[in-house]
């Protein structure tokens, strides 16, 4: 079993030394911090006591390095309470008990240090100044225990209790994407870049191609340490090493993330739930500049309070929504810490909530509100976390990757609640887009709209062209739903896709009687005419005399003879009857059997068309385009 344990406490209270009464390690590993006898950075340590591993996170206790104890408190799962006997509880005691509160540590020990440097009655009082500090709190029924790193009283009993907390604790969620966030870089000479960090969730293996984050770099993992020892595979808890190919370790610094490829995204704006201390001087106000902590990165955001008032009080909860100055990496119930930008005090902490939210505008705050509570609600029910989301995105749907994205779940579980959704009629699969029923549904009703709008403003047309129809509705959309949903319609039998237009099935077209005289009118005169067929402005001209009807609605009459195949496009100018033409292929390919060489010259074929010259090219032109013959320098071969 695999523990993280984290120190939390004022400077100079015993933190370092407590590390190494448990550990024999002193985590003090920076020269600045042997030579001023204090912590500034990160230190770590690790032991075994009966089948638990812990490792152990040593945090600086001056208030000037409050930014680096965040790196390191994100990820422990017990806290040390450390308050030295002989002083109590001081300021930077009461910050790191509120940081630890409020990224939702929820085991820890009460560890009193320097127990032999005062008497009985001072020791009480530090007891009771404890209780006074944890009450109503996680650590308010904690262990309290007495130890002197010195000389070596109460560390055993401490291990044990240790050892008896890491029975009980909630393992981390095996379900996420693999996230390291990191908060150590360097290069050790003959291996190269070296990352460390304690695993958020997931798995690493030696091998894996993997992602750095928010740069995106692609990075391959060439090595893996545990616990000072090589290891093929670190699972979620664990603290590891990480050698890394493929990039300098300058390019890797603390607050970057190594997660799995293509799957999370750097976000600038996320929605979250909030808690202002008790303890915060002032509320919390939108638009008010602050320091945001999560993971192990720092960096500044702008707060948009999501309520009528624009603030919350001191002691108070609500929905916000935090607009980053750069990008930072953040999944669904994250936690995180919000310190004043000047002067620098932890004033709230929150939980990532949307990670991809949009801007929310003065009028939609109330819906804004009532979706980020269905979200929070739906944290750990994968189903219903992806029915909001994809109800959420409309007629867009999102794809795969994006519910991967959106909600930081590895693929099988992504999946499976695709396929709950789809089995319950709440989703349809829109050609690798995930829309919901109701929007598939309403997008289905627009085309069959459409169409039937269409059908009568164009009555003599045979349909709706594929690509109007397209640019009318599916123009902003993403291009994978359009031919998912006219697939759709077609299967269940609401329209017909013929080639490039698209029809109501029950759709006929009907022709008024002076409509139908005038298309009589026009095959006729073509039928009469053979292959010496008009020119097509003549043939219309002389159709329309003597009608109400215009040249352009007499090509519409034409079209019907078109799509029915009655007539038949050689070129823009000339069009010929379906018999014509046909007939004037038997003739061909009669000639062919004829002839050795199965070729037929414009003399030929102007004799047995009974035209001149200037029907027989476009005739000719248009059988090569048909495949019924090929030219072949001055004469055709007949196919």
């Amino acid at each position: 079993m695999e523990v993280i344990v984290g120190t939390a406490g004022h400077i100079d209270h015993g933190k370092t030394a407590l590390i190494k009464a448990l550990t024999g390690v002193d985590a003090d590993r920076l020269p600045e911090e042997k030579r001023r006898g204090i912590t500034v950075d990160l230190g770590f340590a690790e032991m075994s006591a009966g089948d638990v591993h812990f490792g152990f996170v040593d945090v600086p206790g001056h208030e000037r390095f409050v930014k680096n104890m965040l790196a390191g408190a994100s990820g422990i799962d017990v806290v040390l309470l450390v308050i030295a006997a002989d002083e109590g509880v001081m300021p930077q005691t009461r910050e790191h008990f509120d940081i630890c509160r409020l990224l939702g540590v929820n085991a820890g020990i009460i560890v009193l240090t320097k127990s032999d440097l005062v008497d009985a009655e001072t020791l009480e009082l530090a007891k009771l100044d404890a209780a006074e500090l944890s009450e109503n709190s996680f650590l308010e029924n904690a262990p309290v225990i007495c130890v002197s790193s010195r000389n070596g009283s109460g560390i055993d009993e401490l291990k044990e209790t240790l050892v008896q907390i890491s029975s009980n604790l909630q393992r981390k969620d095996a379900q996420l994407v693999m996230r390291l966030p990191i908060d150590r870089s360097f290069s050790v000479k003959g291996f190269g870049a070296v990352v460390t960090g304690t695993l958020a969730s997931g798995k690493i293996s030696e091998g894996d191609e993997i992602e750095l984050l928010p740069s995106k770099t692609k990075v391959r993992v060439r090595g893996l340490q545990t616990h000072g020892q090589k290891v093929k595979r670190a699972t979620a808890g664990q603290r590891v090493a990480v050698n890394l190919g493929g990039i300098d370790h300058s390019m890797a610094e603390r607050g970057m993330e190594l997660a799995e490829p293509n799957v999370l995204r750097p976000t600038q704006i996320f929605d979250s739930e909030i808690e202002v201390l008790a303890s915060a001087p002032k509320p919390l106000r939108s638009r008010q500049r602050v320091r945001i902590h999560i993971g192990t990165v720092e960096t500044l955001a702008r707060i948009q309070i999501l309520n009528g008032t624009g603030e919350i009080a001191p002691g108070e909860k609500d929905f916000v929504q935090i607009r980053f100055e750069t990008p930072v990496i953040a999944v669904p119930n994250e936690r995180f810490i919000v310190r004043r930008y000047s002067p620098q005090i932890t004033i709230a902490g929150g939980t990532v909530i949307d990670t991809f939210a949009v801007k929310h505008r003065r009028k939609e705050i109330e819906s804004s509100r009532l979706f980020i509570r269905d979200l929070l609600s739906a944290t750990s029910n994968h189903n219903a976390l992806v029915k909001l989301l994809i109800h959420a995105a409309g007629f867009a749907g999102l794809s795969f990757n994006d519910l991967e994205m959106r909600t930081a779940l590895q693929k099988e579980h992504v999946s499976k609640a695709i396929e709950a959704n789809i089995s319950s009629l709440d989703l349809v699969d829109a050609g690798g887009r995930y829309i919901s029923f109701t929007a598939f549904g309403d997008l289905s009703k627009s085309v069959e709209s459409a169409v039937e709008q269409f059908h009568k403003r164009e009555p003599m047309a045979k349909g709706m062209p594929r690509e109007a129809l397209r640019e009318s509705i599916f123009a902003f959309l993403p291009p994978e739903i359009f031919p998912a949903l006219i697939a759709s319609l077609e299967s269940a039998g609401k329209i017909v896709l013929d080639k490039d237009t698209i029809r109501v099935s029950s759709y006929e077209t009907t022709l008024s009687p002076d409509g139908a005289a005038l298309s009589e009118k026009i095959l006729a005169k073509y039928k009469s005419a053979g292959l010496e067929a008009p020119k097509l402005e003549d043939a219309l001209a002389e159709s329309i005399t003597g009608t109400k009807f215009t040249r352009h609605e007499a090509r519409k009459f034409l079209q019907l003879f078109l799509d029915s195949g009655e007539i038949v496009k050689v070129t823009e100018e000339f069009y010929f009857t379906k018999d014509s033409i046909k007939d004037l292929t038997a003739k061909l390919l009669q000639l062919a059997t004829a002839t050795s060489d199965h070729t037929v010259d414009v003399a030929k074929f102007k004799e047995i068309a009974g035209v001149s010259r200037k029907y027989a090219i476009p005739l000719l032109e248009y059988f090569d385009r048909e495949k019924i013959t090929q030219r072949l320098g001055d004469k055709r071969v007949i196919l």
